[in-house]
Formats: C-alpha cells, sequence, structure tokens
C-alpha cells in the first residue's frame, strides 16, 4: 500500500532536499482521470523547480496535434496504449521532471516497472462522485463515451485502485485548494526520500476540489 500523508504544511527547505535527493529520477502522478493529476503536477513542478511533463499532450504532438480521442478512434485503444508505453519511457529517460499520466497508463506492468525503477510514484486517489463532477462537462475522456458514465468509472475504480495501490505514495484528491494537495505530495515525498518521519495516515476530506 502507498503512504498517505496529511501534513501541516511543506517548506521551501523540503522542497531543495526532495529535489536533491531525486537525482536523475522523475515525479511521476498516475491515478484515475479527474483526479487533478495535470493541475497538481504543474504545481508541484513549480514548487520543485523541475520541469512538468503531461504524456497525453506528448502524445498528441507525436500524432501531429491528433487529440487523444482522435487517436482513439482511429487507430484504437491497443496502439495508444503502445505510443503511450513508449512516450513515457522517453520521458523518463530524460528526467528529472514531474509527470502527469493517462489514467490508463499504470495499468500496463512494463511501464509500472519502468517508473519504479527511474521515478517516485504518487497516487492521486479520488472517488467516484469527484471523478464525474470533474469529467461530465467534457467530451475528451473516450472512455466515457458510453450510455452510462458513471458506471463505466466505477467498474473501472474497481479495476485500477488495486494497480494503483502498488504506487510509492497516496495523496487524496479532494475538494480543497490546490496548495494543500501540492503540500501534501511535499510532505509525502520529503518522508519518502529524505528519511523523515512516516507521513501520518489520512482520511479524505469531503469539504472541497482540486482539479
Amino acid at each position: 500500500m502507498p503512504e498517505t500523508a496529511s501534513p501541516a504544511g511543506a517548506s521551501a527547505s523540503q522542497e531543495a532536499e526532495i529535489t536533491a535527493a531525486l537525482g536523475k529520477r522523475s515525479v511521476v502522478l498516475v491515478g484515475m482521470m479527474g483526479a487533478g493529476k495535470s493541475t497538481i503536477g504543474r504545481r508541484l513542478a513549480a514548487r520543485l523547480r523541475l520541469t512538468f511533463l503531461d504524456a497525453d499532450s506528448e502524445i498528441e504532438l507525436a500524432h501531429a496535434g491528433m487529440t487523444i480521442p482522435e487517436i482513439f478512434a482511429a487507430y484504437g485503444e491497443p496502439y495508444f496504449r503502445d505510443g503511450e508505453a513508449r512516450v513515457i519511457a522517453r520521458l523518463l529517460d530524460n528526467g528529472p521532471g514531474v509527470m502527469a499520466t493517462g489514467g490508463g497508463a499504470f495499468m500496463r506492468e512494463e511501464t509500472r516497472n519502468r517508473i519504479d525503477d527511474k521515478a517516485v510514484s504518487i497516487w492521486l486517489k479520488a472517488d467516484a462522485d469527484i471523478i464525474m463532477r470533474r469529467v461530465k462537462r467534457r467530451a475528451d475522456r473516450p472512455l466515457l463515451q458510453t450510455a452510462d458514465p458513471a458506471a463505466t468509472v466505477g467498474r473501472l475504480l474497481e479495476e485500477r485502485e488495486p494497480v494503483y495501490q502498488s504506487a510509492n505514495l497516496m495523496i487524496w484528491s479532494r475538494d480543497v485548494p490546490h496548495e494543500k494537495i501540492v503540500d501534501e505530495c511535499i510532505e509525502a515525498l520529503h518522508a519518502w526520500l529524505c528519511g523523515t518521519a512516516p507521513p501520518a495516515q489520512g482520511t479524505p476530506d469531503k469539504m472541497g476540489a482540486t482539479q
């Protein structure tokens, strides 16, 4: 199980120590669509003074600007997953950085092993109601183009969460200010990399949203 954190607040010294401890490794955010990987990843990268990389954006660039739904429609999911694995491998070889991955990327064993070798992984865990609230108005989620998107989210959570649990760390993605989630990521990374006291076990705060 990944460790969780509920910190009082992260510091600039922690950020510098994390970057030094990472060396050539990256930080990779995994989790479901709508968990906030790109939004939190950009802010975390800025705090750690590292490059932010969005795997989905890199895949679109590699396909001459085709969107993810267009790639799915034109070539199918297996083709997309193969390309996704290659892109993530290339980005990890160019570390360090902070990378947001697509929701299904971590399901491939080859990719998990590469992330484990070249990065510290953080699972942004979001409940089904949070995910649906964030994605229901968007048409760029090819896996949700179904008659019952809520049922699809439930099925994907059931399939994927046991795999996401193999990430190094887990942070609850919930309705709180973005910087609170970033602080929690930094506290957890510092504890993991720098040998400080283990993070306190946390539970999701239902009060507000990281998107």
